[in-house]
């Protein structure tokens, strides 16, 4: 069945009409000028390709790219080259994973997307390097699912609990040639929780506080892996998952760390309201909401208010100077309520997508949580360090401590 546009006269779940519809046009605009979806605050152009108009082609301009790699990789498996086969269906499933993902519905377009997504995966686990499982978990009377790439070795190892984003599914880290937590000696799990690609598929709505009990259903899984060392489980949760990964922190304190880059755990107002349209939209089909006011009430009670001094773990929070979604200042007012041992680096001058060198942040989360897994304190206890983009990092000795710029 094809996707209808929002009706305000006759309500579906997932599809609320919301007052935020009348600024799609602005949307399409950005979207054909810049290539991105979202976080337009970049310079460089996004990976949309250039035939996308409006946020309606993307499904279509995307899932053929995502075609084309996969035909790629089905010729080089063809010629023996299984290294460069797992590499470009890797490639595909990225793609097949961007193309579902601005369907908000559960159409047959949608559905077949994303089963060609885990196909191209399934290609990636026959041909990975060291072994990857994909698991399902039992919880609350449906299945939530991960994937669990194994470090070599047979003595017990720790392990990153990766919470994706919104927009993020479980395949999309780590990649299997690039795997930041195996190259340091770690297990990692990447989870989809309610509001995430293979529990959206299963028709599980997300609520305000669901994410957190689906986590610690797969914790209970993840103890029982004798690969695991139990008392060496850190949560890697990034964008939303950042604030998903906070509650879950809060309501289990058998997590022994967290490391939390690109924030996202102000109130949601700043999501829905002053970011762009496609966010509520995204939401409304995650909640399963019928209404912009059913929709309302959930995202008002997404908070950490009140949670964030019952997390118990060392936690490491990373938000960019101007991310929108983050007002640096009720980022320092939660950062406060933290009595774990905390720091937050504050990344000058960037937005959601904040980089080191240009590059990415994942490996600098892993290397934390692989010091607080070996008993490390931290250097900076309770501290902001204000990092600078054309400093050395936050592990720099001159590295600033200080909340503005102007200190």
């Amino acid at each position: 069945m094809l996707a209808e546009m929002p009706n305000p006269k006759q309500p579906r779940p997932g599809r609320p009409h919301l007052e935020r519809d009348n600024q799609q046009w602005i949307l399409d605009y950005l979207i054909k000028e810049t290539g991105r979806v979202q976080h337009f605050q970049g310079d460089a152009r996004g990976n949309l390709p250039r035939s996308v108009r409006s946020h309606t082609m993307i499904d279509k301009h995307v899932g053929q790219a995502a075609r084309r790699f996969q035909a790629i990789a089905e010729a080089e498996d063809a010629a023996g080259h299984k290294l460069t086969a797992m590499n470009f269906f890797y490639k595909a499933c990225l793609q097949f994973i961007a193309a579902q993902h601005v369907i908000f519905e559960n159409t047959d377009e949608k559905k077949l997307l994303y089963a060609s997504a885990r196909k191209c995966f399934d290609n990636v686990i026959e041909r990975a390097p060291y072994r990857i499982e994909h698991v399902d978990i039992p919880w609350e009377g449906t299945t939530v699912s991960g994937n669990l790439h194994l470090c070599p070795g047979d003595e017990p190892k720790p392990c990153a609990f990766y919470v994706p984003g919104c927009d993020i599914a479980k395949e999309q880290w780590p990649r299997p040639l690039e795997n930041e937590a195996l190259q340091r000696g770690m297990h990692a799990f990447s989870f989809d929780g309610p509001g995430q690609a293979e529990a959206n598929l299963r028709g599980i709505k997300l609520t305000a506080d669901n994410y957190e009990r689906a986590a610690s259903a797969a914790l209970d899984y993840l103890l029982t892996r004798p690969e695991i060392d139990s008392q060496r489980i850190g949560l890697y949760a990034t964008s939303f998952g950042s604030f998903w990964g906070l509650r879950a922190a809060a309501h289990d304190h058998r997590f022994a760390a967290i490391a939390a880059p690109y924030l996202s755990i102000c109130d949601k107002y700043w999501l829905m309201t002053e970011e762009g349209p496609r966010w509520k939209q995204l939401f409304g089909y995650l909640t399963q909401a019928t209404t912009e006011q059913e929709l309302d009430a959930v995202t008002d009670a997404m908070t950490m208010q009140g949670y964030m001094d019952k997390i118990t773990c060392p936690t490491l929070l990373m938000v960019g100077e101007y991310d929108p979604r983050s007002p640096i200042e009720e980022v320092y007012e939660l950062f406060d309520q933290l009595k774990a041992p905390a720091e937050l680096w504050v990344f000058a001058d960037q937005h959601h997508q904040m980089t080191i060198g240009g590059e990415g942040v994942a490996e600098f989360c892993m290397d934390w949580l692989q010091d607080r897994f070996a008993g490390k304190p931290l250097k900076h206890p309770g501290q902001v360090l204000y990092v600078e983009q054309n400093g050395a990092g936050p592990n720099a000795a001159n590295v600033s401590l200080k909340r503005h710029w102007y200190e």
